[in-house]
């Protein structure tokens, strides 16, 4: 199996990743993967079923609150402050096809506060254009995305890696362009599309302690059940689209969020809080995300409670090596966005991110748009690579590591077209 040189990189990074713990060893052979039974996504906890699309919104109800409970944590349900917005830039940009702007959203509470500053593109059109967007968290800056100089430097605090040092890359020139590989946004822009994009460290530092640096700082200290800082990310999408819906060129009933590997996650739970997004898209988002906990096939409920502490609630950690005992799994994750999109992708060669759990995760979502009368992923068997499957609920998997390429893209685009 290989992965990226970013993806060694970063687990070299976490030193308590390499230590030897009992029940560590990766499972990467189906014959080993364990017998389990999924709850089901259309029968409540007290055995009754969903009989209609009409009930939908009860289980569902439900199921949102056994995430909150026992995986991500809840999240505060308003504000005790004020937002703001302040574009800092409005320019024209790639010769006159795109404007880019930026906006600084401010939360602020009390004597407190924090920001995070959000990249957003559209290409060149009348004022009454109304453009279909993509709204997108990036690892290591806005700068990294293009190697234009007209995209601001972060000023947020950033994590330092393994030596205590914050990397070039992160907030100076050196980074410009850094990740233009993953973001093809001429494409975007080429297809009609408007681009928006967040450093998540911006919304809180993705560190153990980076809960004081972050939103979550502006609110009372979680307990056991309550938000990590995957919620926090959740949260801070939610912001921007609240933005979004204020600007006249955004079509704001076509907007797609998407996230690669942990921030597939955060889009994952994003969307399934927040029923205004068209179209919710994971790539290789694995543990915690689109691929079935109780397989527990490459990274685990263990593995990553104890290499990521900070990222669900603390009451998850009661799962680990107990996936049985979830009373949910990801496919009722999936599940919370229908009737809406979603689009799931896995690598052939990311077996961390376990793909056939991805798959099944969409396979055992689907009959919740059978529900709505609408399609879901439409088979049962795992598609070859590059063919893409299913309607409402859209999934492939690809040659290749742990990474966003063109060829997901190219899906993405056509997906988020396909939005009526």
């Amino acid at each position: 199996m290989r992965h990226s040189a970013a993806f060694i990189a970063l687990f070299a990074a976490v030193p308590w990743f390499a230590k030897a713990q009992p029940g560590f060893t990766p499972n990467y052979d189906e014959a080993a993967v364990p017998q389990y039974q999924l709850p089901d996504p259309l029968v409540y906890e007290n055995g009754s079923a969903v009989a209609k699309a009409g009930d939908w919104p009860g289980r569902r109800s439900e199921i949102l609150s056994l995430f909150e409970k026992h995986v991500y944590g809840r999240t505060p349900s308003h504000i005790p402050g004020t937002v703001t917005y302040e574009k800092r830039k409005s320019i024209s940009f790639m010769d006159g096809k795109a404007v880019l702007e930026e906006i600084r959203i401010r939360i602020s509470v009390k004597e407190k506060s924090r920001f995070f500053d959000l990249l957003l593109i559209k290409p060149k059109a009348a004022e009454q254009t109304k453009f279909r967007t993509f709204l997108t968290l990036n690892f290591l800056g806005n700068h990294t995305l293009h190697p234009s100089p007209e995209i601001s430097l972060p000023e947020s605090w950033q994590p330092p890696n393994k030596e205590g040092i914050v990397e070039q890359n992160r907030a100076t020139e050196k980074g410009r362009g850094h990740r233009v590989a993953r973001w093809p946004i001429e494409t975007i822009i080429g297809s009609g599309i408007a681009f928006a994009s967040i450093c998540y460290n911006d919304i809180e530092p993705d560190a153990p302690d980076g809960i004081d640096k972050g939103v979550r700082a502006l609110f009372d200290p979680p307990g056991e059940g309550d938000w990590g800082s995957l919620g926090a990310w959740a949260w801070g999408v939610s912001r921007a689209m609240d933005y979004l819906a204020t600007d006249p060129q955004i079509d704001q009933k076509r907007v797609a969020v998407m996230g690669h590997s942990r921030l597939g996650k955060a889009s994952l739970w994003a969307g399934a809080q927040d029923q205004r997004f068209a179209l919710v898209i994971s790539n290789n988002s694995g543990c915690g995300g689109a691929a079935l906990s109780r397989r527990a096939f490459g990274e685990t409920v263990l593995r990553i409670n104890h290499n990521f502490p900070h990222w669900f609630c603390k009451n998850f950690r009661s799962y680990n090596n107990n996936e049985a005992k979830l009373p949910v799994d990801q496919h009722q994750l999936i599940a919370l966005i229908a009737p809406r999109r979603v689009h799931i992708a896995s690598a052939k060669e990311d077996l961390w991110a376990d793909p056939r759990g991805e798959f099944l995760a969409a396979v055992h979502a689907s009959p919740v748009w059978k529900l709505h009368g609408l399609t879901g992923i439409g088979q049962s068997e795992m598609p070859p690579i590059h063919q893409p499957v299913g309607g409402h609920v859209r999934y492939h998997i690809r040659a290749g590591v742990h990474d966003v390429t063109d060829y997901d893209w190219d899906q993405y685009i056509a997906s988020l077209l396909a939005v009526p």
